[in-house]
């Protein structure tokens, strides 16, 4: 039996040089940033940058208390194929998405884990398991007001034994302080479906480091292929 490969997603585009360095590595999506952030780009920037990258990447726009129309409005300006919700998205928000983008459109969830909220992050994923409008959720690590983007890891060890074991068909996808140096250990620890980088392969912020990118993807591919 097969192993599905790992899904890849490097975050944090704020020019279309960044995001091919991504594509050319082997990311299976890139991420734009329409929040307060140092990678902050507009909808009409991300369309520039979309507009020239291949069918076959995922581009997935990161949203922060955003409303319905103005995500909605965003996907259709910048050619989204996916939207990421780092807030408490309502139940409600969650159903007019998924009315109104489709359901060609991924819609991934963000839970943050801290230490002490391990089952608090498990019972929220387990919302999620219930609701068919919600494609993966995305673990990442909240350090004071910050939502993302922090270079912090969570801790695997107990992840793995609450948070990262069986969810069914919810994909779980691992983020918060990943690099280099450390993705094949979290793949190892915590065998999610996917994994997100930012900080860990820029060399600014908002900026990307091509050796930093190129050997973050190749380590978790490497990952996949002692699997199989």
């Amino acid at each position: 039996m097969s192993i599905m490969p790992i899904w890849i997603k490097i975050c944090g585009n704020t020019s279309l040089e960044d995001a091919r360095l991504a594509v050319d590595a082997g990311a299976d999506a890139v991420g734009f940033v329409f929040a307060p952030s140092p990678r902050r780009v507009t909808a009409a920037e991300a369309a520039s940058i979309v507009a020239h990258l291949p069918a076959t990447v995922e581009k997935i726009g990161v949203f922060v208390d955003a409303e319905l129309d103005e995500i909605c409005s965003t996907v259709s300006v910048s050619g989204l194929t996916g939207v990421q919700l780092h807030f408490e998205a309502s139940q409600e928000l969650l159903s007019k998405l998924r009315e109104r983008l489709g359901p060609e459109v991924r819609i991934l969830c963000v839970v943050h884990f801290d230490a002490g909220t391990a089952q608090l992050v498990a019972q929220q994923i387990a919302q999620h398991v219930r609701n068919p409008r919600v494609d993966a959720v995305l673990v990442d690590t909240r350090i004071g007001a910050a939502v993302g983007g922090t270079g912090v890891t969570f801790d695997w060890s107990e992840a793995r034994k609450t948070v990262f074991c069986d969810t069914g068909r919810l994909k779980l996808i691992a983020a918060g302080g990943l690099s280099p140096a450390n993705v094949a250990e979290a793949i190892a620890a915590l065998s999610p479906w996917g994994v997100d980088v930012v900080s860990g392969v820029e060399a600014e912020p908002g900026r990307k480091d091509g050796a930093k990118v190129r050997e973050f993807v190749a380590r978790a591919r490497d990952v996949d292929v002692a699997k199989l």
